[in-house]
């Protein structure tokens, strides 16, 4: 994601942003403004990307949170009087609730699988992926250098696999089973948007190759 960051700056205003929870932070200390940042898993771990608000950006961003995040989440968004919304998965929970007035909305598996949904769901017809990896980095690294909770957060946890790499069908990237599914689950996403008309580029530049997007630097698409 990093090496993106003064290209999207540069853009930011010309296409709508989805932004991952744990990636709000690092956009906020580069000055862009996300127009949605989504948050689906359910720790107190989690909730704390957004315990520090930030004045400038904050302001018409809109924080979608499936329905099971930790409290402390809600509370940290409503102490610093920011917008969010809560969306629920038709699990079979959910519907046993009788909630139905309130809609349904399919997440996946990863907020970066859910940020693609609520992007086609919105009918954009071009969604551009970066920082999506779902690799380990050349050092092994597996978050950007400014994650919050350090760049070899995953590093050690997971056994490696090999899958296709990025941009070059003969070559290979180390990953794990977790991220794998994340890709996959990509994969099967995009055959279907598709169906509907919209084109998936991949504009990480890096890390895994996920199947059916079209990959092109990320200066050029924007241009």
């Amino acid at each position: 994601l990093t090496k993106q960051l003064p290209i999207l700056k540069e853009y930011q205003n010309k296409a709508t942003i989805f932004c991952a929870d744990s990636a709000y932070a690092i956009l906020a200390k580069h000055g862009i403004k996300p127009d949605y940042v989504c948050m689906l898993e359910r720790t107190d771990f989690t909730a704390e990307f957004f315990k520090e608000a930030y004045e400038g950006i904050d302001g018409g961003i809109t924080f979608i949170l499936k329905s099971v995040v930790h409290p402390s989440t809600t509370s940290y968004l409503e102490n610093t009087k920011r917008s969010f919304m809560l969306v629920s998965s038709k699990a079979h929970f959910m519907q046993y609730l009788s909630l139905n007035q309130f809609g349904y909305m399919p997440t996946g598996h990863s907020v970066a699988n859910m940020n693609y949904i609520l992007a086609s769901l919105l009918k954009h017809k071009n969604i551009i992926l970066i920082g999506q990896d779902l690799a380990y980095d050349e050092k092994g690294n597996s978050h950007p250098s400014d994650y919050k909770h350090s760049a070899n957060f995953e590093s050690f946890s997971y056994e490696y696999i090999k899958v296709r790499a990025y941009g070059n069908k003969d070559s290979f990237v180390k990953t794990h089973f977790i991220w794998n599914l994340f890709r996959q689950e990509f994969e099967s996403d995009i055959q279907f948007t598709k169906e509907q008309g919209i084109t998936t580029y991949n504009c990480t530049e890096g890390g895994a190759r996920i199947e059916g997007s079209l990959e092109k630097p990320f200066k050029e698409v924007c241009e």
